[in-house]
């Protein structure tokens, strides 16, 4: 699998640590949401940060007891306390700084690229930079996946080309835009994505986890 490989681009959470409650996390900022009287189909089946921008948008042009500016700060601040005290009680999944060192070793480059705020990602991993060349967290960047581009800053960091990069996540959300951008999407069992999940989402191949990567 990694022949001619020069790069892989790695989810954070539920790819090389746990998920950060993201189910939890979702179902706050939607009753916040609700709270500020945002009608629910203005963010049905949307992600977390999508959620919010589509309420404060919302509350832009239809002001209720708060603006929109002061929604989206409380909202977000929501978020990062929720992502922070998981951070403090999560750790990386077992084995994955050995896969990164083995890695390292064969001189394959590393980036990772997370919706999670870098703060939330540094806490549950702390040495996490040691190992890879590049993080892009979503206060790193002005567009969050699924926009590609937030995984072509990090290509770019890389140097590296979509062709000779693979793209390693749990989410289908990872596999729509790795294949959007030409990468080669592989998904991994050990987050919130099954396997029929991933491959309808674009899924070149399906492994158990990141160790895979190396065995």
């Amino acid at each position: 699998m990694l022949e001619d490989v020069e790069a892989i681009l790695f989810d954070f959470d539920g790819t090389l640590a746990p998920n950060l409650d993201l189910v939890g996390m979702r179902q706050s900022i939607i009753d916040y949401s609700l709270e500020c009287g945002v009608p629910p189909e203005v963010f049905a089946d949307q992600y977390i940060v999508e959620i919010i921008d589509a309420s404060s948008d919302w509350l832009a042009k239809n002001p209720q007891v708060i603006n929109a500016i002061d929604y989206a700060r409380c909202a977000n601040k929501i978020v990062v306390d929720i992502e922070m005290a998981c951070a403090a009680k999560t750790k990386p999944f077992n084995g994955v700084r050995q896969m990164l060192s083995e890695l390292i070793k064969r001189g394959i480059k590393r980036g990772v690229v997370t919706r999670n705020c870098r703060e939330a990602v540094l806490q549950t991993f702390p040495d996490l930079l040691s190992y890879v060349n590049s993080l892009h967290a979503r206060d790193d960047v002005e567009h969050i996946k699924p926009d590609p581009r937030h995984l072509n800053a990090s290509l770019m960091s890389l140097g590296v080309t979509p062709k000779s990069t693979l793209m390693v996540g749990d989410g289908a959300l990872d596999m729509r835009v790795g294949k959007q951008l030409g990468l080669y999407c592989v998904g991994v069992l050990s987050g919130s994505g099954g396997r029929d999940h991933l491959q309808r989402a674009g899924a070149d191949v399906v492994i158990a986890d990141c160790l895979d990567l190396i065995r």
